[in-house]
């Protein structure tokens, strides 16, 4: 079967006329009189266009003109599962406050792949240095003025939202 007749027979399914067919189908009218004369061979443009307008038609059919012209509208058998194919589950990753129990929270990349010296053991005794600890009425200057004063600056400062969110700034 040439082209020709199966394009007619798509236009005669679709009952449409082909001045109709074209619009449908988003092509010129006078295409449809040419491919449907013999005089100009469709393209894959055109082909594709038909397909996607009326996708019960077999591709096959379509361009060459072998099999069905319509997808029988066939039940697909149940695929067994096999437990190698099953999708393992996605751990999900931690909160954003489980990594501040992490040793290395904080640190750049470049920090964290230093290696850290190890403490040795020791007779002397030291004094641990006291820490400064924000409360949420201290104001930030506060504590800036504090580390001035001891020859020390800020290098970061991470803010906590509720909403699980944070914002980082660098010195």
């Amino acid at each position: 079967m040439e082209f020709n007749d199966r394009i007619t027979k798509v236009i005669e399914y679709s009952e449409l006329t082909p001045a109709e067919f074209a619009e449908e189908i988003g092509v010129q009218r006078s295409s449809i009189s040419h491919i449907i004369s013999g005089r100009n061979k469709p393209s894959l443009d055109f082909i594709t266009k038909i397909k996607s307008t009326f996708p019960k038609f077999e591709w096959d059919w379509l361009i060459t003109g072998e099999g069905e012209m319509l997808i029988l509208d066939k039940v697909p058998e149940p695929i067994e599962e096999k437990p190698e194919l099953v999708e393992k589950k996605k751990t999900s990753l931690p909160d954003l406050f489980s990594l501040i129990n992490d040793e290395n929270f904080g640190l750049t990349e470049s920090e964290d792949k230093v290696e850290k010296p190890k403490p040795r053991e020791s007779n002397i005794s030291y004094q641990i240095p006291e820490k400064n600890i924000l409360s949420d009425s201290q104001p930030l200057e506060k504590m800036v003025q504090k580390s001035d004063s001891k020859n020390k600056n800020v290098k970061r400062i991470v803010f906590f939202y509720e909403d699980g969110t944070f914002e980082t700034y660098e010195n």
